[in-house]
């Protein structure tokens, strides 16, 4: 569903649950899954909160919905999105929607548009909980689309000690190479990347300070790594085998 710029998605951005620092590197990346047919952002904008965000939607062609806040500790902005999207996904027109926000309001929404064949894709911050992350297709978290972390560097690169002691990294790379290995125990770098997705949504090489899954798998140094030409004698392929494999 994800190949190219050939699907449209509704983008749904929830300003209460998101920064305008992500918008460039949101709308960037929400270009690898497809057109960003509809983009609209909710919120009060009668209130001052929101200020950050009103300076740059005419930029980016982001259509502000306004929202009321009727009642103090009722959030009806995720109401207000929850209608459109309904709206929208009845409309079929979409072949994926693209949901803004750290908040766990969201999941039963992501878990219905996936219910009826759309592809979800979720932009939380970290702290976003984690039932809403496992019930998108692809959740990417929103630190890495800034260019700078709050510190004013890059985003670290974790080291190779780091990367072996995590438990649940390890586990995810070891078993999707597993799974996408042929009887030689090789295995093709792009199934690994689609097994991955399916088993972690919110897995992205990015998060550990790479840019590629290929660069991130050879930083662990868990794995033997052969680069192996294609018919054209000009391109490459990657295969990868767990080092404890005979």
């Amino acid at each position: 569903m994800s190949n190219g710029n050939i699907e449209k998605l509704a983008v749904l951005i929830d300003a209460d649950n998101a920064q305008p620092s992500i918008v460039e590197g949101l709308l960037a990346e929400i270009a690898k899954y497809g057109t960003a047919n509809v983009k609209r952002i909710y919120g009060d904008w009668t209130v001052p909160d929101l200020k950050g965000w009103k300076e740059i939607l005419l930029q980016y062609s982001i259509q502000p919905i306004q929202q009321f806040r009727y009642t103090a500790g009722k959030n009806a902005t995720d109401s207000a999105m929850i209608i459109d999207a309904m709206d929208l996904l009845y409309t079929g027109k979409f072949g994926g929607f693209c949901i803004v926000s750290s908040d766990s309001d969201f999941t039963k929404l992501a878990s219905r548009i996936r219910e009826a064949g759309l592809f979800v894709y979720g932009f939380g911050e970290r702290k976003t909980p984690e039932p809403f992350v496992s019930a998108c297709d692809k959740f990417i978290f929103t630190e890495v689309l800034r260019s700078k972390d709050e510190n004013g560097g890059m985003m670290r690169r974790k080291t190779i000690n780091e990367l072996k002691q995590d438990t649940k990294l390890v586990t995810l790379l070891r078993n999707s190479v597993e799974a996408s290995s042929n009887d030689s125990g090789w295995a093709h770098l792009a199934p690994v990347g689609s097994n991955i997705a399916k088993q972690a949504p919110e897995f992205d090489p990015r998060n550990y300070g790479y840019k590629k899954l290929g660069d991130l798998v050879a930083a662990t140094r868990l794995f033997e790594i052969q680069e192996r030409s294609l018919g054209d004698g000009h391109s490459t392929e990657l295969y990868l085998k767990d080092k404890r494999k005979k």
